[in-house]
């Protein structure tokens, strides 16, 4: 996960949002939604609020035993799609992250960004990664952060996969995909733990706390049910090389197919909007990713 060590050495860069706004509009084809696409709809209005190249999105509502979840779901206009569940890095939901939704459903998928932050003060906290940064967002998020557990992560992946598959635009029949990014990463082993049934591709970004101690280390929770890519970024390695080794011995001794690499960007590097956005290497991560849904 993003660590302030490492936001400092984003911010002795003076990466501004200038250069971040740049990075999106040039992150290998992701269409960043124009201003005037309108976002606040409720679950019950059936009118997509954004359409761009024949995908249609729109903010949904998806109902927990915890409350209410918003969220942001993108389909093709036109059949029925495989599913993914695509949850932000830390600094949450902004115009990149749903601009990478998009971009995963005008690829053949059915796709929901959720509000990590639901529970608390939910979207829109920050308009990019340069606000987090700016506003000190890893201090802000820190309390809400503290209500993330494996446990609440799987509960919460449940409600979601109930609620894709009320959806008609969602083809039933395939698996789920997931994808992560930082703090998120770890959220999609958990998810396909939680819910083997249906979740079968895993993808973690960048992920933080794949290996620990606890019970719950996501490296203890791999399953043969599902396809796993986890994308490790070169600084995050350096921190704890033997991460990559535990890993992969949890995919063998698991059973489970998967690709566990190093990849050479800064942590980060997935995430439009983020000052370690690599392109070359995004979209190399992309395709790997992609590979795996289209096996669904």
């Amino acid at each position: 996960m993003c660590d302030q060590q490492q936001l400092a050495e984003f911010a002795r860069r003076g990466v501004n949002r200038r250069t971040f706004a740049a990075g999106v509009g040039a992150a290998g084809g992701v269409a960043v939604l124009s201003a005037c696409s309108t976002y606040g709809t409720d679950a019950d209005d059936s009118v997509a609020a954004a359409t761009n190249g024949g995908v249609l999105g729109n903010e949904v509502q998806v109902p927990t035993g915890s409350g209410t979840m918003s969220a942001w779901f993108y389909h093709p206009s036109a059949g029925n799609h495989p599913a993914v569940i695509m949850w932000p890095d830390i600094a949450g939901v902004r115009p990149a992250a749903k601009a990478m939704g998009e971009r995963l459903a005008a690829e053949g998928f059915a796709v929901i960004v959720p509000d990590p932050y639901w529970r608390d003060e939910g979207h829109a906290m920050f308009e990019d990664f340069a606000d987090f940064m700016e506003n000190d967002g890893f201090k802000k998020v820190g309390p809400y952060r503290e209500k993330f557990s494996a446990d609440t992560v799987m509960a919460d992946t449940a409600s979601i996969v109930a609620w894709l598959d009320a959806q008609d635009v969602v083809d039933k029949s395939k698996g789920i995909g997931t994808r992560g990014h930082c703090m998120t990463g770890s959220w999609t082993i958990w998810a396909a733990h939680g819910s083997p049934d249906r979740v079968k591709v895993a993808g973690s970004m960048h992920g933080g706390g794949l290996v620990t101690d606890a019970p719950t280390s996501p490296h203890k929770m791999i399953v043969d049910s599902a396809t796993y890519l986890i994308g490790i970024a070169e600084d995050d390695d350096a921190k704890q090389h033997e991460a990559k080794s535990a890993l992969k011995a949890a995919l063998d001794a698991a059973g489970a197919e998967g690709v566990v690499d190093v990849y050479a960007a800064g942590h980060g590097w997935t995430v439009p909007d983020s000052p370690a956005y690599d392109k070359a290497e995004a979209e190399r991560a992309y395709d790997v990713y992609l590979s795996m849904l289209k096996a669904l």
